[in-house]
C-alpha cells in the first residue's frame, strides 16, 4: 500500500512538473522570437496537459497492458490501481496548469 501511495505522489509531482518546466522554457524561446511569452505559456500548458500524463504514467502501453489483464483476468484490483495512477497523473498536470494561469492572471473558464 505504501508504495502506491508514493508511486501516486511521484506521478502528481512529475507530471505537474512536465507542466512547468516545458511551459516556463518554451516561453523563454517565445521571447527569442519576439511573441508574448505569457500567451504562448498557457497555449503550452494546454497541448503538455497529455504529455505530462503519459510521461508520469511511464508510457501508456504498459498502463493499456494492465488494464487489459485486468479487465480479462478478473482483477479488479489491477484496474482501480491503473485508475488511480492515471487519476494522479491528470491531477499534477492540471494543478501545473491552473498554477500557470494563476500566475498569468487568467481566470478559469
Amino acid at each position: 500500500m505504501q508504495k502506491l501511495l508514493d508511486t501516486l505522489v511521484l506521478n502528481i509531482f512529475i507530471s505537474c512538473g512536465v507542466i512547468l518546466g516545458g511551459t516556463l522554457l518554451g516561453s523563454l524561446g517565445s521571447v527569442f522570437t519576439g511573441q508574448a511569452p505569457g500567451h504562448s505559456m498557457l497555449e503550452l500548458a494546454g497541448k503538455l496537459k497529455i504529455w505530462a500524463l503519459v510521461t508520469a504514467m511511464g508510457g501508456t502501453f504498459d498502463t493499456l497492458k494492465a488494464i487489459e489483464t485486468g479487465f480479462l483476468g478478473g482483477q479488479p484490483g489491477m484496474v482501480a490501481k491503473q485508475a488511480l495512477m492515471i487519476f494522479s497523473s491528470f491531477l499534477g498536470a492540471h494543478a501545473g496548469y491552473l498554477f500557470l494561469l494563476w500566475l498569468a492572471g487568467e481566470k478559469q473558464l
